[in-house]
């Protein structure tokens, strides 16, 4: 029994993020892996590299080539969980009202980490362009160069190229000509979250303040999202705690990661040139090494690790939230995978432009 509910209540958590995120599976991301996410790592198909077709000699036939791998490791370097306490109920006498309440919450929360977790990676991984912040006069043409751009990818056009778009662009993008609305393209658009369609791309509203970020465009064959329950959602007495009386907990915990495949089919296109981050491993173990250029003159630079919210154009960088970067030089203690956020700030410590980089720790 404890199991059936366990996987029931877990069905309900999956069912709510789904329902939740942004950067949805089979959209944003693909989920093609195999192995155990729960083992901490997992194979996932390599597509930085396509089969070549080449001549075929009769005499000799064809020597075989070796190309990339058909498959590449994803080391899963997040894990994340939920423990909510439930006050006043032991775990038997909970109402299903207010467990339906904390498990319709846990979603929530877990969606909106893995919405983070996933854009930081898509950032970090993709291809940085500059663009002129487009007006409502000029966006349509600047959509029109990114496509150009996914096409000498050679990112497929079957209709799933997508355009995550902040806010202000897409009110731009709302009085173009050529943007067709969600409600007459079908169920089969509507069902993906799009508000719309242009220039033949999926168009997802972004309630995202990056600093200085317009647009992602990019395709789900070439980013990569691979997630698993390690401990299944629960409601679990606290008795016995040491710490809790008649009290209960909503409680599991999840592990996940996110890949880039293809780094130029992934773009992202920012109005303030952004940092240009290369990350190499450090000199003691578990640490790596930022080398930034493109720092504005008189700024200074300071990081992060896995940032929960990415950093706007204006924040302030003095908090404790943020370490000081020395190019090239910081040791930046990460672990496999984990994305650096950093930034550079003005004599005011106010963030100006930012950066995204893969930490790649000395083994």
């Amino acid at each position: 029994m404890a199991y059936e509910l366990q996987e029931r209540y877990s069905a309900l958590v999956l069912a709510k993020m789904r329902a939740e995120l942004l950067l949805k599976d089979d959209v944003i991301f693909n989920n093609e892996y195999e192995g155990t996410p729960t083992a901490g790592a997992v194979k996932i198909p390599n597509r930085d590299q396509e089969v070549t077709a080449r001549n075929y000699n009769k005499a000799s036939g064809l020597a075989p080539e070796t190309g990339e791998g058909s498959f590449e490791t994803l080391v899963i370097n997040q894990d994340v969980g939920v423990n909510e306490i439930i006050d006043g109920h032991d775990a038997a006498s909970v109402p299903d009202n207010l467990v339906a309440d904390r498990l319709n919450s846990a979603g929530e929360a877990l969606a909106t980490r893995i919405d983070t977790d996933g854009g930081n990676v898509l950032l970090a991984q993709g291809t940085k362009i500059t663009v002129v912040m487009p007006t409502k006069d000029t966006v349509y043409a600047e959509i029109i160069n990114i496509r150009k751009r996914m096409t000498l990818a050679k990112v497929p056009n079957d209709g799933k190229r997508y355009l995550l778009v902040v806010p202000d662009v897409f009110a731009h993008i709302l009085k173009s000509p050529e943007f067709i609305a969600a409600s007459a393209l079908g169920d089969e658009v509507k069902q993906t979250g799009a508000v719309g369609r242009i220039a033949g791309m999926l168009v997802f509203e972004w309630l995202d303040e990056t600093a200085g970020l317009v647009m992602i465009a990019g395709h789900p064959k070439f980013a990569t999202r691979v997630r698993e329950w390690s401990v299944r959602i629960d409601v679990n007495d606290l008795k016995g705690s040491g710490r809790f009386i008649g009290a209960s907990a909503v409680q599991g915990r999840m592990v996940y990661g996110h890949k880039v495949l293809r780094a130029a089919a992934i773009i992202a296109a920012y109005s303030v040139t952004p940092l240009t981050v290369v990350l190499a491993a450090g000199s003691t173990k578990g640490t790596t090494v930022a080398t930034v250029t493109g720092t504005p003159s008189g700024n200074t630079l300071a990081y992060r690790v896995n940032p929960a919210e990415r950093a706007k154009l204006g924040q302030d960088g003095s908090t404790d939230d943020f370490t000081v970067l020395t190019s090239g030089t910081t040791q930046i203690t990460a672990g496999a995978g984990a994305i650096i956020e950093v930034v550079a700030l003005d004599a005011t410590s106010k963030v100006t432009t930012i950066g995204y980089g893969t930490a790649v720790p000395k083994g």
